[in-house]
């Protein structure tokens, strides 16, 4: 198999003629796709381990409506600060120690296995599903929990300071 690229990765997204990319399974580590547009692309169980994905818009695709999915995803140390991840599903993805400093995380659904560690400074995660998420030492400074589902959340040891949405 020829070594993924970001010339490749840009390729296969230009190829999907509008409807969602698949990009699932495919090792894509330590690859920089900085302001990439991976609308309603499927990286279910992808390999995304020290890639730089900051800025990259993973939002709804608006001709299908559905946004990027990262089930059971190895996002561990990713940079996703600032990207577009509102509604996107990653479910059983690990986040440890991943950048989500000022990314958009509305209504997404997060049951990741693992956010110990991770930065989600001033990180908007209103409505989103964080059920059993696992914050250990996770840095939550400002972020917007507003309505966020928080069955069997642990923040043990986070920091939680001027955080929004807590009662």
């Amino acid at each position: 198999m020829a070594e993924l690229t970001r010339k490749l990765v840009m390729s296969i997204m230009s190829q999907a003629e509008g409807g969602n990319p698949n990009l699932a399974c495919l090792d894509l580590s330590g690859l920089d796709l900085t302001g990439v547009n991976l609308r309603g692309a499927d990286f279910t169980a992808a390999n995304l381990t020290g890639a730089d994905l900051s800025g990259v818009d993973f939002s709804r695709n608006p001709q299908t409506e559905s946004a990027a999915r990262f089930i059971r995803a190895n996002l561990t140390g990713a940079n996703l600060s600032k990207a577009q991840l509102s509604g996107v599903s990653m479910a059983g993805a690990d986040l440890t120690q991943a950048d989500l400093r000022g990314a958009n995380l509305t209504d997404a659904n997060l049951t990741p296995e693992g956010m110990n560690a991770a930065k989600l400074r001033g990180a908007n995660l209103s409505g989103a599903n964080l059920t059993g998420a696992n914050f250990t030492a996770a840095d939550l400074t400002g972020a917007d929990l507003t309505g966020a589902i928080l069955k069997d959340t642990v923040f043990y040891r986070a920091k939680m300071d001027d955080v929004k949405g807590l009662k």
